[in-house]
């Protein structure tokens, strides 16, 4: 296509984008792709959303929003206003003007990136594509993947990108749970390797969030979310090493937190805790150490936290251990323990990557008899690395069920649950999260790990 062309098809497209007259298509409608379909839809936008997931896209179509934090009643009301659905058939793809790429990225096995939903998802769009479209990767990812990745798939269509279509990569940022903070406060990264292209994607975004950065390239996008989760893995890797070292001095971790982030300057506060849990953390430093291996470069400091956050489960279950035995005279195997939370962060019910689930599994293979009680959670849904747990039942949160267990142990800090009743009830309480702070009753049976 020729120069003249291509700048035609930027023109009409951001004319639409900027009118909000275009439509939009949103692929995957989890915990990042469902809210962005919100916040597109809220600023004007029609939205065709997209999922592999019959039941999911049928209960979405009927209003019902599989995303407790987010309510049923908003996803209800964009049904209703005709501007919204969400389908499994990807030929509609060639009905919208700009498709953002909302899937996961987990790892393999051997915790290597796992392409393979980003790869199939660009062989869908790649069969339906069409001159003048925009594609945008939002899913996290290293360096390179929007094109050594997915471009190359994307041009099986024998369509061009930037010349016959548009692709660039805007990494997603969201924050489950935070009350603080939605998609459309959040500010945005883009970056593209055409100016066209990235005209185009400060286009899209600025429609939808406060506030839109463009960087130098996609690849450079990439690296500004690894860096971000990164950040987060070295520094919650460095307050987990800290925590067993001021144990051992008889210093809780959390008032010395407190008062170091009284500093105006120069310090931010992290926290300790059972594991790293959610799809972002516990995965994305990998992806960067994956593809430094390309460059013969060693990250050694990565994978130093890397390893430091994996042996929090194992830490709290020591602390459980030798509480049990001291305060108790008992063993773990044998013990009733129960787990008080499987979300990964409190106030939401997603579960992705929880440390609580390795946790019990860990507790189980040393003989001990475990529950779980999650106010978001009621049943333990099928995953892939945890399947054995799948279809187990919360117990219900009475005096009763609590005083039989031998120890709880908070793994998740939930705000909604009374932890002066659970100290009450329980026999001895294993607090991951300082969530008893605010306990005044039975403190001496309570042990900070």
């Amino acid at each position: 296509m020729t120069s003249q062309s291509t700048t035609q098809l930027a023109s009409a497209l951001k004319a639409k984008l900027t009118a909000r007259t275009a439509r939009l298509g949103v692929i995957g409608m989890g915990y990042v792709g469902l809210p962005l379909a919100v916040a597109a839809h809220r600023a004007g936008f029609s939205v065709l959303g997209f999922d592999i997931d019959p039941a999911k896209v049928a209960n979405i179509n009927g209003g019902k929003s599989p995303i407790k934090s987010l309510a049923s009643e908003k996803v209800a009301a964009m049904v209703t206003s005709g501007r919204f659905r969400v389908t499994a058939d990807y030929g509609e793809i060639e009905t919208v003007d700009a498709v953002m790429i909302c899937v996961p990225t987990p790892l393999t096995d051997h915790r290597d990136p796992d392409l393979s939903f980003i790869e199939e998802t660009g062989k869908s769009i790649a069969r339906h594509l069409r001159a003048g479209q925009l594609v945008v990767l939002e899913s996290t990812t290293y360096p390179g993947t929007t094109q050594d990745v997915l471009r190359p798939i994307l041009e099986t269509s024998s369509l061009k990108t930037d010349s016959d279509y548009f692709l660039a990569y805007s990494p997603e940022r969201e924050d489950p749970g935070n009350a603080n903070f939605e998609t459309a406060t959040i500010p945005r990264i883009v970056g593209a390797d055409d100016e066209n292209t990235a005209e185009l994607a400060v286009a899209l975004y600025s429609q939808i969030v406060s506030d839109v950065l463009r960087v130098s390239s996609a690849a450079t996008a990439e690296a500004v979310k690894l860096t971000e989760n990164i950040f987060r893995s070295v520094n919650i890797a460095l307050v987990n090493e800290l925590k067993i070292i001021y144990a051992r001095m008889g210093i809780n971790i959390w008032e010395v937190i407190e008062g170091a982030k009284t500093k105006p300057f120069g310090f931010m506060p992290f926290y300790p805790g059972p594991g790293l849990g959610g799809h972002c953390i516990p995965i994305d430093p990998f992806y960067l150490s994956w593809k430094a291996r390309e460059y013969d470069v060693a990250t050694r400091f990565i994978e130093l936290a890397g390893e430091v956050n994996a042996m929090a489960p194992q830490h709290v279950i020591d602390s459980l251990i030798e509480a049990l035995s001291r305060h108790s005279r008992k063993s773990l195997n044998g013990s009733r323990i129960l787990v008080a939370g499987l979300a990964y962060k409190k106030n939401v019910d997603d579960m992705r990557e929880s440390p609580s689930l390795r946790i019990i599994e860990m507790l189980e293979a040393r003989g001990a008899e475990v529950q779980f009680y999650d106010p978001f959670i009621p049943v333990i849904p099928p995953t892939r690395e945890h399947a054995a747990l799948a279809g187990r039942r919360s117990i219900a949160w009475n005096r009763e069920n609590l005083s039989h267990f031998d120890a709880v142990m908070i793994t998740t800090d939930h705000d909604d649950v009374s932890y002066q009743e659970m100290v009450d009830w329980s026999q001895l309480v294993i607090d991951t999260r300082n969530a008893t702070a605010a306990v005044t009753r039975g403190r001496d049976k309570i042990i900070l790990a």
